[in-house]
């Protein structure tokens, strides 16, 4: 079997090297959640941080390990938000410049915040990916390095780290993980399938945004005209193919889910455990309410981010 991408190695050692303000997130056994989904359900909530995502930890290992090889050059990065909050809070610490290329449309909490800690945001297209495009090309016209979050090793190895501390006890039959670009998902995998062979790994992606899905069946590279879904963190139109690559072999299945679902999903969360949510952060609860399989089971998923407005708080939670 050919050696995976992501080596087991530096995902355990990046569970110790990643700033501390990122790890050993809230984990814990939600028996109200449980009770109204009809599964046992474990929640990694990783909202609990500076950034209110779960990114901060790939970002910081992307950071450390490529600090010398990198040396001053500037560094780009595309994002619908969270990705870009996590790379403008580790260059801020690290006094490193950054150029965010965002969507015109890109959440604007999420772009307020990238601009507070220091980053310089360029809105620019329709969509992420149109922004995506627009930063690769000023990468090439200028020889800056662009991060891609799915696709830098570093970065996905970072986000293994909450399988590290998530599998401490590894009793689950399923782990259900939010499925975007894959940073995610192939890094807690890579682990998980590790430590616990029998314990599934399922990704959840919106229904309106099913990119990933589609290849991750396929496999191979189906992109989609649109992705409008709800659920920015989620809605990928162009998967990375490295991170469709990775996927294979360590995750058991992808589900998609309605924007119906992930908006109960969000107000299940917030009236059961207490958690303000985002629409990508709850898609494994989501899952769980529209797919009857997992009732009954033990299940973790990771509640992996919370950046929403007042008036998304007002129309989703209340």
């Amino acid at each position: 079997m050919t050696e995976h991408r992501l080596s087991l190695d530096n995902i355990e050692r990046s569970a110790h090297e990643i700033d501390p303000v990122f790890t050993r997130s809230p984990q814990f056994n939600c028996e109200p959640l449980s009770g109204a989904l009809g599964a046992e359900v474990m929640l990694k909530v990783e909202t609990i941080n500076p950034i209110r995502s779960f990114k901060g930890r790939g970002a910081d290992f992307f950071m450390h390990e490529t600090k010398v090889v990198l040396g001053g050059r500037q560094l780009v990065c595309a994002t619908a938000g969270n990705f870009g909050q996590a790379m403008a809070y580790v260059c801020q610490s690290n006094q490193r410049p950054l150029i965010i290329f965002c969507s015109v449309h890109a959440n604007p909490l999420k772009v307020d915040r990238m601009r507070a800690m220091g980053a310089q945001i360029r809105l620019v297209g329709e969509n992420f990916d149109a922004a995506k495009e627009a930063a690769k090309a000023f990468c090439v016209e200028t020889g800056a390095h662009f991060v891609e979050d799915g696709r830098d090793i570093a970065i996905s190895e970072g986000a293994g780290s909450i399988a590290v501390e998530m599998m401490a006890q590894p009793d689950f039959e399923a782990v259900l993980i939010p499925l975007g670009n894959g940073a995610l998902i192939t890094g807690m995998a890579r682990w998980i399938k590790h430590v616990s062979p029998s314990t599934r790994v399922i990704g959840v992606s919106s229904a309106l945004a099913d990119a990933m899905h589609a290849s991750f069946t396929t496999g191979s590279i189906v992109e989609r005209p649109s992705a409008d879904t709800i659920a920015d963190g989620i809605a990928v139109r162009t998967p990375v193919p490295e991170a469709v690559i990775d996927m294979q072999g360590i995750v058991d299945d992808v589900l998609l889910v309605s924007e119906a679902s992930l908006k109960n999903a969000m107000k299940v969360v917030f009236d059961h455990a207490g958690l303000v949510t985002e629409p990508a952060g709850v898609a494994g609860i989501a899952a769980i309410m529209e797919h009857e399989a997992l009732r009954g089971q033990h299940v973790a998923t990771v509640i992996c981010g919370s950046n929403i407005n007042a008036d998304q708080i007002n129309m989703w939670l209340r």
